[in-house]
């Protein structure tokens, strides 16, 4: 326990002298254990906090892994705050092969490149017309010593279409023929999906009438070509065709009624 002598004082206010009136022990308690550790922890959460403002370190948030489709530009982020005088590179980890520092290239491969804003934290690898090689684990690296490293994962895909129920279908005559085109593993909706009957694009105005479209994007996109009271005329080679994926055809057989 630590003790603290206080003493006070009192000014005479006729002939200005001072004299001491009072005097007493004061007793600090030691500090507990739980006291030491509470100020330790805010010590150890301080001193942290100054060291990321005085170090580099990355932004999870924005440097997240991507998806990719096939052919279209990628871009593969990574945000570093409080970088200082360091500097970032891309290394691509499949081959240890470096791609970028800095604001520079250092790949012969000429899809990638290094994008880089005047005080900006992103630093940013461009990968052109991506190919399913290109799939992978590629490291954002800081030049501190050791270095800091944020791994990023690129999955380059090719979005598949599908037709229920294909390569033929059997509908009974006077039914509604349902056709249903689901688009898988694209990154992004199609910008449009239309359909052909053999090889002629389906108006939905046309004479026969009776024909719909419904479509609803999302992650997996499904488009349904509804034609109402089928007829033998229907028969033949239907094609869903996306904006941003291969066609699928499927085969149509209007059956006459002895045959349903």
């Amino acid at each position: 326990m630590h003790v603290k002598r206080f003493a006070v004082y009192l000014m005479d206010q006729k002939n200005g002298e001072i004299k001491k009136v009072n005097a007493f022990n004061f007793f600090i308690p030691p500090m507990s254990g739980a006291h030491r550790e509470t100020n330790k922890n805010a010590n150890q959460i301080s001193q942290d906090s100054q060291e990321r403002r005085n170090h580099p370190y990355f932004d999870k948030s924005a440097s997240k892994n991507v998806t990719a489709l096939l052919g279209k530009t990628a871009y593969l982020n990574c945000r570093v705050k409080s970088l200082g005088n360091k500097t970032v590179s891309w290394v691509r980890h499949r081959d240890i092969h470096l791609l970028t520092v800095g604001r520079y290239t250092y790949t012969s491969d000429q899809r990638f490149r290094a994008v880089h804003q005047p005080h900006s934290e992103d630093w940013t690898l461009q990968v052109k017309y991506p190919q399913h090689r290109d799939t992978g684990i590629y490291e954002c690296q800081i030049s501190t010593t050791p270095h800091m490293s944020h791994y990023v994962h690129l999955n380059v895909v090719e979005p598949m279409t599908d037709i229920v129920g294909a390569p033929d279908l059997y509908i009974d005559h006077g039914s509604t023929i349902n056709l249903t085109c689901v688009i898988k593993y694209s990154p992004e909706p199609p910008a449009y999906i239309f359909w052909n009957h053999n090889d002629a694009i389906i108006s939905y105005d046309s004479p026969r009438g009776g024909v719909n479209v419904l479509t609803e994007k999302g992650e997996t996109t499904v488009s349904f070509l509804l034609l109402q009271k089928a007829r033998p005329t229907d028969t033949g080679r239907y094609q869903c065709n996306p904006s941003n994926a291969q066609p699928k055809a499927v085969m149509v057989h209007v059956l006459n009624g002895q045959y349903s």
